[in-house]
Formats: structure tokens, sequence, C-alpha cells
């Protein structure tokens, strides 16, 4: 199933968590800034507030698009250990630290720097808009896992098979609408793949 654009996905995504709308022991994040497109709807659909975990995908020194690892703002990371040997150490460590500075802006620019509220006996339902290597949502379970989550609930429209085994082995359910045996980009399941803005993030986010 190839979707129109990310709103789309998120409104085929929302049937699938009808479960959980309303309930007072959920909580509703996205990943930013492709994520919370689908969160917007998820959120609308399931009358939940939404909000960001910020991950930052840690690039490869000679492909910063190709993912070795990923960090939470809560501060875990997540490795593709042997990319990560790999890779010149010093040039990862200056990757690491210029990423670290991005998750520090995203958090004061999407949540005014409030930190993230304790899951303790919450459900825990994280949205982005596909999986590939899938570290960086490795990182948002993380994080999820750090502040106590009772469940984590990791949903999107598609993602790589491999990569949501991993997801699983950590303890997430993850909810996706489809699993190809060949999974490429997450850009290549949408006819409309644009770059969101920071100002479309806030203005999903009632900011």
């Amino acid at each position: 199933m190839i979707f129109e654009n990310r709103q789309e996905a998120g409104k085929k995504l929302a049937e699938k968590l009808n479960e959980y709308a309303g309930r007072s022991d959920v909580l509703l994040f996205a990943l930013p800034r492709g994520g919370v497109v689908l969160g917007a709807e998820v959120a609308h659909a399931l009358k939940l507030p939404l909000d960001v975990i910020v991950t930052r995908k840690i690039g490869a020194p000679f492909n910063e698009e190709y993912a070795i690892g990923a960090l939470a703002e809560t501060g875990e990371t997540v490795w593709n250990e042997s990319e990560r040997r790999a890779a010149d150490p010093k040039a990862v460590a200056e990757i690491v630290r210029k990423e670290k500075q991005e998750a520090k802006r995203r958090i004061k620019k999407y949540r005014k720097d409030r930190a993230l509220p304790s899951f303790e006996k919450k459900t825990v339902i994280i949205i982005d808009d596909g999986i590939a290597t899938g570290l960086t949502m490795q990182a948002a379970i993380k994080a999820a896992q750090h502040q106590n989550a009772k469940k984590i609930v990791v949903a999107v429209p598609h993602g790589a098979r491999s990569s949501i085994q991993e997801l699983e082995n950590l303890g997430a359910q993850v909810i996706a609408l489809q699993r190809p045996l060949i999974y490429g980009a997450v850009g290549q399941f949408y006819k409309e793949f644009q770059q969101i803005t920071d100002e479309e993030v806030l203005e999903l986010l009632n900011i």
C-alpha cells in the first residue's frame, strides 16, 4: 500500500488504535518531525493529547543519512555495534555532540524545556511515519522504559520486518499496518513525503 501522505497514514493508523480512545491511562507521543503529522491525526481520532519524545539519529561519518546509532533525550543511546566499531571514534563523538545539541534545541522548541512526565502505570503509544533501521524508535522505547512505562505500544503505518522484530525484542508491542519483506526508505511508501518544519510541528502540537 502506498499512502497519499502522512495524514492519510495517520487516519488509517488511528483505526487500529481505537481501543485506546479517551483513556486516562494512555499517553500519546510522536517522534518529531514526521511522526507528529501522523500523531496529530491519531490524537484527534482518539481524543488524546499529543506530545513528543525527542530522539536523534547518529549518522555515519561518511554519510549522515545512514544511521549507525540513535540517542534519546533521557540519555540512552543505541548502536549498530559493527558500524560503530568501523567508524572513526573522534568523528562519531563529534556527531553525537551535535545531535545532543539538536535534541536540546528541539526540547526547548517543542516542549518549552518541559521534562518528560513519569510514565508509571501508563500505556505509552509512540508514533512515527515508518521504521527503517529502527534505531531512533529503539531509543524512544529506551526513553519510555527510563520513565517507567507500564506498557509501550509502537504504532507505525509500515516498517522493515527485521527492525520491527528488534523493537518487539525490547518489549514493545508493535502495531504496523504493513510489514513488507523488502523495505528501502520510509518515503517510498508515500506519494507525498515533504520535509516537515518546526513551525508545522508547533502548529500540530497546538503550541
